[in-house]
């Protein structure tokens, strides 16, 4: 039997058909008719039979039995399971107040974040503890303050349509196939491509023009664009006048941004940022695709502001060809909308006691777009009780190899009272959980998808029952919610997994079942739709000028600033130190941490490695396969070791290392010694100084050294 649905091993969400025999799944592939992917699929996808029937796979409810770190629990039943559950969080938010639990979120797409948040909420808490300062939030927030809406990541870029498309620190090949498969396909109509990234990366080798940009300095770069196309008048005249707020102040402000100044800065041939800011420009129309590689230093916001107007003053926005302003069917309840949307938001009296919420408003505050708390400060409060203590935590997190300073990381759990995890495998950080909860995969429960979709969504429908007694996650909130005595203040009312997903298409008059026979609605669509209303700004307009940032004390223009710790800014420093150091790459066969147990995933990825210069590499008589030790300046969080990759993709006097290492394959205390050995995170920082609007943390352009390591 065949059974059509969509796949949640990445943001995609590619349309899929499962062949299920015997009521196991034997087959995936894609699915043609699927407006996402039409037929195309990844290996994350594709393995998913691998990790639905994987020998390790948690399957049953467990709890904690001797110390924390120990690594040692059983089985338990549900019941038992969810009432420890419901009473440790009642025990902490009577003894410190509902503040003091956290959901912790990063290693999956998996929408259950919308069950989980919506618990979150009910307990009376907002700290959303996801690590949102370095992953997608900066670029979402900088576009919302500019246009009212995201337009340049995986939604917004119509590259299909497009005269001149702009890649600017991602990889879609790895990261978003199918919307690289839109990439080349408007390649093939004839489309000039630019791609911006410190490596020289498989797309880039496709490219028309590649600019290698030093590391954390592309806001310097985008400010030089600016000042050619405004400088030139290349500029949309018609659209700045009619729908631009602030482009005299902005005139003024990219005048500081000569392209020869800008050249110095970021190591980019003068005569490259003059023909990247005229193709882009004058080949209308264009479109804008960046990611989270620009989120990862500590001018951050800045940084994207300058691309967001890069797309406004040229005018490519909501144009055909250019960067889309999506638009869902109305009357169903989208992931971002339930998010985002003060119908399910707490009141802002809770919102504002969320960590973060007074040094970074516009991350974390009751007015922010979509609100998430300061991690790093965060996990500091867990340690020190300032400015509160966080006491509990539950979600699917693995913050043992996501978090900057992951030691650190460590210390704030073993800090807690209580952690509950729901995921596929026992992680580094489920190994440190109280309650180990089993989740279902997107092969075994009932949702939705519209995380990267313009303008439809679709239906994810269950194809087999969970395996051994894994629960989808919707039933896991719903759950813990009853047992706390907290439903009637579930944002989303509802006392089952059906209910839940009726909620959500109530609107336009369909049940889950009856959508089941849709597969998914599309709506037709509309350029230029702020001709009708204006932008979902506080001017209408597209704020250049950013009057949220001027009211929060910011600078509401973008500039360039040098991280803390460079060649440039610490000379000295270098001197010890003399390579630079970004951790942002991604492997299509992974998601983060995930997936490291699929042994066909792993033959495409076997073991961390970090990529040199092969001149560098002579020098420090490294050879290509050596296992080598990574350094940077914080010397008191240790030392990592990844295998040498020799490769001209990467500028001499940088590396690039692999992120989220760790070796599920390994066993009892060898496994847990293995948390420290590989992962870049162990060495990144977690300390100010942090992106001031929207408190990032460099991970890109880190000063380190490297050497050959002698033991293997």
């Amino acid at each position: 039997m065949e059974i059509k649905t969509a796949c949640q091993g990445c943001h995609c969400e590619c349309g899929v058909v499962v062949e299920v025999r015997d009521g196991r799944v034997v087959h995936i592939e894609g699915d043609p008719d699927h407006p996402e992917n039409r037929g195309i699929m990844c290996p994350k996808g594709l393995s998913y039979v691998d990790l639905v029937y994987h020998p390790d796979r948690l399957k049953y409810p467990m709890k904690r039995v001797g110390k924390r770190g120990e690594g040692k629990f059983e089985r338990i039943s549900w019941d038992e399971a969810l009432d420890i559950v419901a009473r440790e969080f009642n025990k902490i938010r009577e003894k410190y107040g509902p503040e003091a639990i956290g959901f912790a979120w990063n290693d999956g797409p998996r929408t259950y974040c919308i069950p989980y948040t919506a618990l979150l909420y009910a307990m009376g808490s907002a700290n959303s503890l996801l690590v949102a300062h370095i992953c997608h939030m900066p670029s979402y927030i900088a576009d919302s303050l500019s246009f009212g809406k995201m337009v340049s990541s995986e939604v917004g870029p119509d590259y299909g349509n497009s005269r001149c498309i702009m890649i600017w620190g991602c990889n879609p090949p790895a990261t978003h196939p199918s919307k690289a498969k839109q990439i080349f396909e408007g390649m093939a109509r004839g489309a000039k491509l630019i791609v911006v990234d410190p490596i020289f990366t498989p797309l880039a080798s496709k490219a028309d023009l590649w600019l290698q940009v030093r590391p954390a300095t592309d806001d310097a770069l985008a400010l030089g664009m600016l000042h050619v196309i405004i400088n030139e008048n290349l500029y949309d005249r018609d659209f700045v006048e009619k729908w631009c707020n602030g482009f005299e102040p902005l005139r003024t402000r990219v005048h500081k941004y000569p392209p020869h100044k800008v050249s110095e800065v970021t190591g980019v041939r003068e005569e490259d940022i003059v023909r990247a800011a005229r193709m882009y420009a004058t080949l209308k129309p264009s479109s804008f695709h960046h990611r989270t590689a620009l989120e990862m230093h500590t001018n951050t916001f800045q940084t994207l502001r300058a691309m967001a107007i890069l797309m406004a003053i040229t005018g490519n926005i909501d144009v055909k060809g250019g960067n889309l302003i999506n638009s869902l069917p109305k009357g169903y309840k989208s992931y971002f909308e339930l998010m985002t949307g003060y119908d399910f938001r707490p009141p802002a009296e809770v919102e504002n006691k969320r960590i973060g919420a007074e040094e970074f408003p516009v991350l974390c505050g009751a007015e922010s777009f979509r609100p998430f708390s300061h991690l790093p400060t965060a996990i500091k409060s867990m340690i020190t009780g300032k400015p509160y203590p966080i006491k509990g935590v539950f979600g699917a997190v693995n913050w043992i190899t996501a978090c900057e300073n992951a030691r650190e990381a460590y210390e704030g759990i073993m800090h807690l009272d209580f952690l509950m995890i729901s995921d596929f495998f026992m992680t580094p950080t489920a190994e440190l959980a109280d309650i180990i909860l089993p989740a279902a995969t997107w092969l075994e429960n009932d949702d939705y998808c519209d995380i990267s979709y313009l303008n439809f969504f679709s239906i994810r429908q269950k194809v087999i029952e969970p395996v051994g007694e894994c629960w989808d996650e919707k039933k896991i909130a719903l759950e813990i919610a009853k047992r706390m005595g907290i439903i009637d203040r579930y944002a989303v009312k509802a006392s089952s997994i059906e209910e839940f997903n009726d909620f959500r298409v109530k609107g336009i008059g369909k049940t889950f079942d009856e959508m089941k026979k849709i597969m998914y609605v599309e709506e037709p669509f509309k350029y230029k739709k702020y001709e009708e209303a204006g932008f979902n700004t506080p001017t209408r307009k597209v704020d250049l000028y950013s009057t949220v940032l001027e009211k929060h004390g910011y600078d509401p223009l973008p500039y360039y600033e040098e991280n803390p710790e460079t060649p440039v800014s610490t000379p000295e420093l270098a001197k010890e130190y003399p390579l630079t150091l970004i951790t942002a790459g991604k492997h299509i066969a992974f998601y983060h941490s995930a997936n490291r147990q699929i042994r066909w995933l792993r033959e495409l990825n076997p073991l961390p490695r970090i990529d040199i210069h092969p001149d560098t590499a002579e020098k420090l008589g490294i050879g290509d396969g050596d296992w080598v030790w990574i350094e940077t300046t914080k010397k008191a969080q240790g030392r990592v070791k990844q295998k040498a990759r020799l490769t001209l993709a990467v500028h001499p006097l940088v590396v690039h290392a692999d992120a989220h290492w760790w070796f599920p394959e390994r066993q009892g205390e060898l496994r847990r010694q293995g948390y420290w050995e590989s992962n870049i995170n162990v060495i990144t920082p977690s300390d100010s100084p942090y992106d001031p609007i929207v408190g990032s943390t460099p991970l890109n352009g880190l000063l380190c050294k490297v050497y050959k390591a002698e033991e293997n």
